[in-house]
């Protein structure tokens, strides 16, 4: 069976609207709601990118039943992994154990701007395995002191210990990220449907517990589909840039330049768009053939174009999906 997740985009909308749609993609029945953690919009039009922890808390206490999840917080330059570690704490209190701290080794976009300069990747995947290391010691409980390459932790304590373990997803890329990250996190997070990343990361966990795989699909539901396509291309044309240059731009007006040529028809190739469930299905496939678990849905839009795709998604693409995948 896979299961189906709404994203809470910080990206396209305010705090309040946000709390808002959790409470109504619960309602409409979605299992898990995944939110991203940005300072920056991918670009300008996107308009939006409040603090996600606090989202976080808020939504916590305004819904009842859906698995919330970080998709993804980067634990290395502007969040000091043990703080990471008492935020995630914190929201599995308030969640009652329905949240999964979901990690990645982040984007330029968001990390410059605590001034600390943005490090080559192999730099960033030595201070993300000391970030996961700290954040695990942590979640153990007790006293944590760490002295590594990247990070120092002096006699740090999380006070407050929800009664189950947050579990760890973790963000990969490539062959490397699994075999590096795999034995450090519980679940494995990519929005790459290649069956090679789910069998990289299960051979480096060898005897371990199955691990879920996550990912995520942006769509651009509308009735008109012509509003649809103009919308995602707006909105998500820097989404096929691929995370080697999504990770490395250091602002919008660099995502915007990297797209001034992108095509109408080459987004809605990339993205789902209108209002045939059947194209969604055919979005959401690779990920399955791929032997993901979970797929978290992005409604391209604003605030004004959430509530029907709401509708949408309760009376239609939800009962097809489950019935296409269980």
């Amino acid at each position: 069976m896979v299961a189906f997740g709404y994203t809470l985009m910080t990206e396209q909308a305010g705090p309040k609207d946000l709390v808002s749609h959790a409470v109504r993609a619960e309602a409409c029945d979605f299992e898990f709601q995944v939110i991203s953690d940005h300072y920056f919009p991918w670009i300008d039009e996107m308009g939006h990118a409040p603090y996600a922890w606090s989202v976080l808390g808020a939504v916590a206490h305004a819904t009842e039943r859906v698995e919330l999840m970080t998709y993804v917080t980067c634990p290395l330059l502007r969040y000091h992994p043990a703080v990471v570690a008492q935020k995630a704490a914190t929201i599995q209190i308030l969640s009652d154990n329905r949240f999964l701290l979901g990690l990645g080794s982040g984007e330029n976009l968001n990390e410059h701007v605590v001034g600390r300069g943005w490090p080559p990747v192999n730099i960033r995947h030595e201070m993300f395995v000391e970030a996961l290391q700290i954040i695990n010691d942590l979640f153990d409980g007790g006293y944590t002191n760490f002295h590594g390459d990247h990070y120092r932790v002096d006699s740090a304590k999380l006070w407050d210990l929800p009664e189950q373990r947050v579990p760890i997803g973790v963000a990969v890329s490539g062959r490397q990220s699994c075999e590096v990250f795999a034995t450090l996190g519980d679940h494995m997070i990519s929005t790459l449907p290649k069956p090679e990343l789910g069998q990289w990361w299960d051979a480096a966990r060898e005897g371990e517990e199955k691990s879920r795989r996550i990912g995520q699909l942006p769509i651009s539901f509308d009735r008109d589909r012509d509003a649809a396509i103009d919308r995602a291309h707006a909105m998500f044309r820097w989404f096929s840039l691929g995370w080697k240059v999504m990770a490395e731009l250091p602002g919008t007006a660099g995502f915007a330049a990297a797209t001034q040529t992108s095509r109408k028809d080459d987004v809605a190739q990339g993205i789902p768009c209108g209002a045939d469930p059947q194209a969604v299905i055919e979005g959401v496939r690779p990920y399955v053939e791929a032997g993901f678990t979970d797929v978290a849905l992005v409604q391209v839009g604003g605030p004004e174009h959430q509530p029907p795709f709401f509708d949408f998604a309760e009376r239609e693409l939800l009962p097809a999906l489950r019935e296409a995948f269980g």
